[in-house]
């Protein structure tokens, strides 16, 4: 049986993996005070937007923020604003960068990486269900035990991993 590894909330163990955690980087001359924060913003050009994203006291708060300012533009006949589309190449290519500007910037977090040895990573979405993005970003535990969704947070942790090993 293969060794498996989830991660939920920021203060359970492995917590760190999730864009939650709370780990600042710099990205762009600025600070960011989550890989959520920074991630939510790239998918805008806006300044402004991104600025307001930025500007949110917690990660929980860009998501939300994020959700106002689509109905927003939306209703407003600019969702062009937003540049890239939520699971998309793009947004792939952009979560890469925030991990490995989490990595680079939090190099503890490098060992504790490396010492989550061959196991698969897995964000554990069973408790948020099938809405949405979760199984797009992460997976869950179905009734037979097994993992359903795409990982694709865990899949980008395990590349990294693989990198440093």
């Amino acid at each position: 049986m293969d060794l498996t590894i989830s991660f939920t909330k920021v203060k359970l163990p492995y917590g760190w993996l999730g864009n939650m955690a709370p780990y600042p980087v710099q990205h762009g001359g600025k600070g960011w005070k989550t890989t959520e924060a920074l991630f939510q913003a790239m998918r805008f050009e806006d300044l402004e937007i991104q600025e307001a994203i930025r500007a949110e006291k917690s990660p929980m708060g860009c998501k939300m923020k994020v959700k106002a300012i689509i109905k927003e533009l939306t209703q407003n006949n600019q969702l062009h604003k937003r540049v890239v589309q939520p699971q998309s190449e793009q947004d792939l290519q952009n979560m890469e960068i925030c991990l490995r500007l989490k990595l680079a910037q939090h190099p503890a977090l490098q060992d504790l990486l490396k010492a989550t040895g061959t196991a698969h990573l897995y964000e554990d979405v069973t408790a948020r269900g099938r809405k949405g993005s979760n199984l797009f970003w992460g997976a869950l535990k179905n009734e037979s035990g097994e993992w359903e969704g795409e990982n694709h947070l865990g899949k980008i942790w395990m590349k990294l991993r693989s990198e440093l090993l």
